[in-house]
């Protein structure tokens, strides 16, 4: 079983918190440009249109782009830098509270839930992948699953030691749970979408 250091300073989370945010953040930032481009420019398509299926001005543009008023990306060009700093943090040597991590988990709990909801909207009701929307997509699964293993595991949520043994365990299966995530949206995808005929 890992030591208490790596519980309580899990480099290896903190490195990919860092990673993801930035990765997340980035898709934010360009699906931004992407909205302020269409305002400036009604009609126009966006760089990321590659085809009918596979394009960004359809999903910026609907209401579920905007589903709380203003536009989608500007929650992600807030929300990406909390993975940052967080790892940061960590790298840094901070330790977290219990209050801290259960606020943070709750936070990456309502993203990963907010992503399903637009999977869903995108592929079942507007008929289209967003790319960049689709980086988003792919960094926070894996950022979900990794702060919700680690708060189990650490005791951050009270559980017996044999329960928090698996979570620990799992921690090293989470590349092939991302992969078998990434396969199980491909495959819904391409059944409602058909989206490699239109690559």
């Amino acid at each position: 079983m890992p030591t208490r250091l790596s519980h309580t300073r899990p480099r290896v989370l903190a490195i990919w918190l860092i990673v993801a945010g930035v990765v997340g953040w980035i898709a934010a930032f360009v699906l931004t440009i992407e909205k302020l481009h269409a305002a400036e420019n009604p009609g126009t398509a966006a760089s990321c249109d590659f085809s009918i299926v596979v394009q960004c001005t359809e999903n910026l543009g609907s209401w579920q782009g905007a589903v709380f008023g203003f536009p989608n990306p500007l929650i992600g060009l807030t929300a990406w830098m909390a993975p940052v700093v967080v790892g940061a943090a960590i790298l840094a040597g901070a330790r977290f509270a219990r209050w801290f991590w259960l606020l943070f988990w709750a936070g990456m709990t309502f993203a990963v839930g907010f992503v399903i909801w637009l999977i869903g909207q995108s592929v079942y009701d507007l008929h289209t992948l967003c790319p960049w929307c689709m980086v988003t997509w792919a960094v926070t699964f894996p950022s979900f699953y990794a702060v919700t293993l680690h708060v189990l595991r650490s005791g951050v949520v009270p559980l017996p030691a044999k329960a928090r043994a698996t979570a620990d365990t799992l921690m090293g299966w989470m590349p092939l749970l991302t992969v078998v995530t990434y396969a199980v949206i491909a495959l819904i995808a391409q059944l409602e979408l058909d989206w490699i005929s239109y690559l």
